[in-house]
């Protein structure tokens, strides 16, 4: 769902480091939360004793009402012996009959769940086919705030138009549905019946256009791919099509664009040009994030008069044409729809790289607008100390889809993240592997924090523990010597949040300016609020310093001073080739790389000494009486040091 549409009040609604364990802790954790704000959690638990296969809903509509009726057929198999399944349906309309396996049954309502007896063995597909009619809710109308499905009129172009938006838990408001993220159906059709001089679009391939002989045109879309509840779709008006083709390398064949625009002369005129970019945009992300996910079916476009757009699978729902509003839900069609959330917890699967789209496609084809693109990003996600990307509250729409932290920072950590890989080949590599072992299926944001450590050997674990789990940003301070050829810097960082987030591990450029010789960018890795650095034989440089010159970090600068305060033995020798672990410890460690005696002293993250020691090669130094936590182990040899950040559990 794009950003901007979050400026209308969400239309449809009116620390510390902790460790592996940690992580582990909240992955389990998402799957505990409440999927739906319509149902119970007993209620939730019986929708998941069955696994949907197949929707087919056949409704007739028009564009001046929300009003609807028809019949939808949901099929599934039980994954348990069942006596009875529970599906959702708004409890205003009115159910003609309800058939399992043809066969019309008693049913008990309660509220919006359904009940119907099926009596199925393990494994054994069941049918359910209910008849209804009514209105969906407006979110006056509905208790739970609702408004699955929308009529109202272009302001622009004076076109009626009556359009679907699911997204997060607004299906069961028009129709009979199971709404948990992690069953996809496996397929669907889509048969919508609507008066002749209107046109109908929705998901997957239009396969016919049956003229009923009554005024009525019933409009068969079929989409052979699975989908999640919220992404099924159907927008109804007096369209024109409007079709483009893209051509991506290593295609199969030309993929559809197809558009359904408002039937006024001046709307294509307007906006052509514009869609026709989503020709250029396809073809980058056909080799960014790999092949198009349903590119045997078409990607498209169905006007519709909100402020924004929504990633319907295999066609958008938009308001109007942007490049940025484009993009986005184009980068959607891989990342929330064939990769979807497994849970509202985790919307950065969907929303993070979906907005980072939007970069990607200013960096490769309009690279002038990139920066200052990012910066924008960066500036929004700094009007505010905290916030955190991960979703506690997973029912808190607002939340959910706010656009500082789901859209925005969500975007700058995928960039902060493709830096800390410092290999784009690799990076867009890992994206690519992603979207094949995720294909037609939910992830996480620990799935793709495990995708980037398996493909580097980088432990991602404090990127995600300070920003994705955690909250706020650094500012970062420098202080600097001249010595000889050498220079000495001290890097220090404050959070925003210290309360929840104390210190931001993570790579960080620095620009130098040398005079006669030209500028140098040197990459520290810091993993202490308070770390110094030698840098040998760089030369002599200007006093011009700059943190984090290409804004692959979320910061702010503050002073950068130089000093003559600083000395070689504060220095913390960036070349030693030491390591420690097992990091997390749970009561021990190890120095790897360590070849003769050195000095060993542990610091809590607020400066205090807590261990001091003499230490040899292999040896295991023990620090169970120094509790949970996480530590600053210094390792000196000579006049050279080195400091690590150590968790314990």
């Amino acid at each position: 769902m794009s950003k901007s549409l979050l400026s209308l009040s969400f239309l449809f609604l009116g620390s510390l480091l902790f460790g592996q364990s940690t992580i582990c802790g909240k992955k389990n954790r998402i799957h505990s939360q409440l999927k739906s704000n319509s149902l119970s959690i007993v209620q939730i638990a019986q929708t998941e004793r069955y696994d949907v296969h197949f929707y087919h809903l056949d409704l007739n509509m028009t564009n001046m009402s929300t009003a609807l009726s028809g019949t939808v057929r949901m099929d599934a198999s039980a994954n348990e012996s069942l006596d009875s399944a529970l599906y959702e349906l708004f409890s205003g309309y009115t159910i003609t009959e309800i058939r399992v396996n043809g066969n019309a049954v008693d049913y008990s309502r309660n509220n919006s769940a359904i009940k119907v007896p099926v009596n199925a063995l393990q494994n054994e597909i069941f049918s359910i086919e209910t008849d209804y009619s009514g209105t969906p809710p407006t979110a006056a109308t509905n208790p739970l705030g609702g408004a699955g499905m929308s009529q109202d009129d272009s302001p622009t172009w004076g076109n009626e138009v009556v359009w679907s938006l699911s997204e997060p838990f607004s299906a069961y408001e028009w129709f009979p549905c199971k709404q948990s993220l992690t069953d996809k159906a496996d397929s669907s059709f889509f048969f919508i019946t609507v008066p002749s001089n209107l046109k109908a679009g929705s998901n997957g391939l239009l396969e016919q256009v049956v003229d009923l002989g009554n005024g009525f045109s019933r409009y068969e879309w079929k989409h052979r791919h699975p989908i999640d509840y919220y992404l099924i779709s159907v927008s109804v008006s007096s369209y024109v099509e409007y079709n483009v083709y893209a051509n991506p390398a290593g295609a199969p064949n030309p993929i559809l664009i197809q558009n359904y625009i408002y039937d006024n002369p001046q709307t294509l005129i307007n906006f052509q040009d514009d869609i026709d970019e989503t020709v250029d945009f396809m073809e980058l992300f056909y080799d960014l994030f790999g092949p198009y996910p349903f590119e045997d079916e078409k990607y498209g476009h169905c006007m519709a008069p909100f402020s924004g757009g929504m990633e319907h699978q295999t066609m958008t729902t938009q308001g109007f044409f942007t490049k940025g509003l484009t993009t986005h839900e184009l980068g959607h069609q891989w990342w929330g729809d064939n990769v979807t959330c497994a849970s509202w917890c985790d919307i950065w699967i969907n929303e993070g790289f979906a907005s980072y789209s939007e970069y990607l496609m200013l960096e490769n084809l309009y690279p002038n607008e990139s920066a200052g693109h990012m910066q924008d990003v960066h500036d929004n996600v700094m009007n505010q100390n905290g916030g955190s990307v991960w979703v506690l509250d997973s029912l808190n729409e607002n939340r959910i889809f706010s656009g500082r932290l789901t859209y925005d920072k969500g975007a700058a950590i995928v960039h902060t993240m493709r830096y800390m890989v410092n290999d784009d080949a690799l990076f867009f590599e890992i994206l690519r592997d992603f979207q094949v072992a995720f294909k037609d299926s939910t992830a996480n944001g620990i799935d793709f924090k495990e995708a980037l450590e398996n493909a580097t050997g980088i432990d991602f674990n404090p990127v995600f523990e300070e920003w994705y789990f955690g909250e706020g940003y650094p500012t970062y301070s420098l202080l600097w010597q001249q010595n000889g050829e050498d220079v000495l810097v001290e890097i220090n960082h404050t959070c925003s949040k210290p309360s929840v987030t104390a210190t931001f591990t993570n790579d960080l450029d620095i620009r130098f300016i040398r005079p006669g010789i030209g500028d140098t960018i040197v990459r520290f890795n810091v993993t202490y609020n308070s770390q110094t650095f030698t840098i040998s034989n760089i030369g002599s440089i200007a006093s011009s310093i700059l943190i984090d010159p290409e804004n692959w970090i979320i910061n702010q600068v503050g002073t950068i001073v130089e000093s003559d305060e600083l000395s070689l033995i504060e220095a913390e020798d960036n070349t030693m080739n030491l390591s420690i672990y097992p990091n997390p410890s749970r009561g021990t460690f190890q120095i790897h790389g360590l070849a003769e005696k050195a000095e060993l002293t542990i610091y809590d993250l607020k400066g205090k000494e807590r261990k001091k020691a003499s230490i040899s090669p292999n040896q295991i130094i023990d620090i169970k009486n120094l509790g949970e936590g996480s530590y600053v182990i210094e390792i000196k040899i000579n006049n050279n040091k080195k400091r690590f950040k150590i968790i314990t559990i």
